[in-house]
């Protein structure tokens, strides 16, 4: 396989992907070892970075996405008559907030860090499929974990959740937040 072959291979398993897609399964779709994905994966990236392409590669944690630039979401929101989507209130950002530096984390967790019911959010937020189900905690009531997802990431434009920026520490004091809650569940 040349060169060019490899790119190409790469370029259309991403596409025919459309979801982020592992560089593992990438390596074993195309039937190559897992250092030459990797280095086909960034001459593709810099090939669209070359040529002012449209297109990009997404790196999200370990997965890769074929997608279009952000400077021309415009055009595609009209292409296609999309509704620009709501942005997030304050209390959806503060619920996403709380679960990406705390995750896995369950409602009861988020409520008792914000004082207020926060489930219509928590649900809303997983719709919005920036939030998923991280399975169940073995307790009383098993309660459903939840955690960010990769739209999570695209949408905030991260790689990983080693990109989320430090929390800054109040009054010279760092905050720890475990998930111990005052009427016993854990």
């Amino acid at each position: 396989m040349t060169a060019f072959e490899g790119i190409a291979i790469v370029e259309a398993i991403l596409f025919a992907s459309g979801e982020p897609i592992s560089r593992e399964r990438i390596a074993e779709a195309a039937k190559i070892e897992l250092p030459l994905a990797d280095k086909l994966i960034r001459e593709l990236e810099d090939r669209y970075e070359d040529t002012g392409s449209a297109l990009t590669v997404l790196r999200l944690n370990d997965s890769y996405q074929l997608a279009v630039r952000r400077e021309y979401y415009e055009y595609i929101r009209r292409a296609f008559d999309m509704r620009r989507a709501q942005p997030l209130s304050q209390a959806a950002l503060e619920v996403l907030t709380i679960i990406a530096y705390n995750q896995p984390v369950t409602k009861s967790f988020v409520e008792h860090v914000r004082g207020v019911d926060s489930s219509s959010l928590v649900n809303n937020l997983a719709e919005k499929r920036l939030l998923e189900e991280a399975g169940r905690l073995d307790v009383p009531g098993k309660p459903i974990a939840y955690k960010t997802t990769d739209v999570f990431l695209r949408t905030f434009g991260l790689e990983s959740l080693a990109d989320l920026p430090p929390i800054p520490a109040s009054s010279g004091e760092q905050t720890v937040i475990d998930e111990t809650f005052p009427d016993g569940e854990n």
